[in-house]
């Protein structure tokens, strides 16, 4: 089985700045032939707060000719408790209702193909609470399928007893739990994107791949990380084994976010003074 994954492509009818990487980006994985795309999230640029960014970036996505399954990024639906875009029901409900499930499960040639909302992992809410017992029941019946999972946030950066790393990977204790159910049933693949660096690894006997945005690469902004910069997408071909090709795409434009991260990202809106007493 062939599987094109995409990521961070964050398109907006608004901030229309990485929409001109989409049409080459659709043209080549439509080249490709794969049996099916899988989007790891940022699919736009506001859809935490805009719901025409979602239906703008889902008349898009009509573009592959593939099937195609997402889960979100926190540009989609929110990010940690405490941010100012927090995961909530609203945003929840808007991705669920303009771009389908937020987690999935699909079985295809011996193997258990499963997306998780990885947005959701650090909140210890009733959401997050859920989705364990969902993953927890999935992976009970997969009666001996290999795994492949597909999510927005990487389990670690640096190191996989790191501590809690903020806004860039899944927090300790879920990444914790991730772990044992990863070791317990034959996960191959953990596939993300999120970091905008392209890197593949090994956990134990798991295959990590971080998945190379298609919008930007982070220059100096951020500290450097494992992995290259580029824009591109990746392979997986899934048959007794899983391998996994990080492919650089020429045709798109490798642009900075340095450079305008002022005019793309979400920004907190300004607390307004109090009007004074009369």
């Amino acid at each position: 089985m062939k599987i094109i994954q995409i990521t961070d492509t964050h398109l907006s009818p608004s901030k229309p700045h990485f929409n001109g990487n989409w049409a080459p980006l659709a043209h080549w994985v439509n080249a490709q032939d794969a049996d099916l795309v899988i989007h790891t999230g940022d699919l736009s640029v506001d859809g935490a707060d805009l719901v025409e960014d979602l239906t703008f970036c889902m008349g898009l996505m009509a573009d592959v000719t593939a099937p195609m399954l997402l889960v979100p990024g926190n540009h989609d639906v929110g990010h940690l408790p405490g941010s100012h875009q927090p995961v909530d029901a609203e945003r929840l409900a808007r991705w669920r209702e303009v771009v389908g499930p937020d987690r999935w499960a699909k079985q295809v040639d011996g193997w258990l193909l499963i997306g998780l909302n990885g947005l959701l992992f650090g909140f210890d809410d009733a959401e997050e609470a859920e989705q364990f017992a969902w993953l927890e029941q999935v992976l009970s019946e997969r009666d001996g399928r290999r795994v492949a999972i597909f999510t927005h946030k990487p389990l670690f950066v640096d190191d996989p007893k790191e501590g809690d790393t903020g806004y860039w990977s899944i927090r300790p204790a879920p990444r914790q739990r991730l772990y044992e159910l990863i070791a317990a049933h034959d996960v191959a693949l953990f596939a993300s994107g999120h970091l905008h660096w392209a890197w593949k690894g090994q956990f134990e006997s798991t295959t990590l791949v971080w998945g190379p945005s298609s919008a930007f690469i982070i220059d100096t902004m951020e500290r450097e990380m494992p992995g290259e910069r580029l824009v591109g997408a990746v392979i997986h071909t899934l048959g007794e084994d899983v391998t996994s090709e990080i492919v650089t795409l020429p045709e798109l434009t490798a642009h900075v976010i340095d450079e305008i991260i002022h005019e793309v990202y979400p920004q907190a809106k300004p607390k307004h003074a109090p009007e004074a007493a009369e």
